[in-house]
């Protein structure tokens, strides 16, 4: 992490998402990052070129240091049985797509493929990919899972899903019971995640005794 950004540029990119993940993309001003940030406005325009600019930085940021906690993560998981560490596998994902959902509202298309960014996706993609082969094949091996899906597919199903009901809220609130906004999130990804973990372990052949 510390290669590829500053001391400087991660304070203000901290700032930066705080400040989105409350007011959103387009209600965060660069002054408001500046002045939590206590920096000139100038500032900005040095470490990042834009507030644009700014948003590509941040979005890389974020799969950096969620790749870091995933590793951490599946470290911790790694001597559990199969079915466990796909169960907290699937949690972790959807959990962490919830919790920065905001980056789906901001992040363009050409945001998002610039060649930095997908570089660094594909490397964060296929770190998932290969815990989720590990775990498949353990569970195959020890007779827990029946079939052996393609993790490339069952990653896909995780990310694929989970993204399309944060991207579609008027749609999925209709099946969500919820009072306010912080309930149906805490809903929405409770039966997202209990749907993926059904689906998941039936491709799997997984029968819980």
């Amino acid at each position: 992490m510390r290669k590829k950004f500053t001391e400087k540029q991660i304070h203000i990119l901290d700032i930066a998402e705080e400040l989105i993940a409350k007011k959103g993309y387009e209600g965060t001003s660069v002054r408001d990052i500046c002045s939590k940030a206590n920096i000139n406005v100038a500032m900005i325009s040095y470490y990042f070129g834009s507030k644009e600019k700014m948003m590509s930085y941040l979005y890389q940021y974020r799969v950096l240091k969620t790749r870091e906690n995933f590793s951490e993560f599946a470290d911790t998981i790694k001597d559990g049985k199969p079915e466990m560490q796909m169960k907290e596998i699937i949690k972790y994902i959807v959990a962490q797509l919830f919790k920065y959902n905001y980056f789906h509202g901001f992040v363009t298309q050409e945001l998002r493929h610039t060649e930095n960014l997908k570089d660094e996706l594909l490397d964060f993609y296929q770190l998932f990919v290969k815990k989720v082969d590990e775990v498949i094949k353990k569970g195959v091996a020890s007779g827990v899972f029946t079939f052996t899906p393609k993790p490339e597919d069952v990653l896909t199903t995780i990310i694929g899903s989970t993204l399309f009901v944060i991207r579609n809220k008027n749609f999925y609130e209709l099946y969500v019971p919820s009072k306010n906004e912080e309930t149906y999130e805490k809903e929405a990804e409770k039966k997202v995640r209990m749907n993926l973990l059904m689906s998941v372990f039936a491709i799997l052949g997984y029968a819980a005794d």
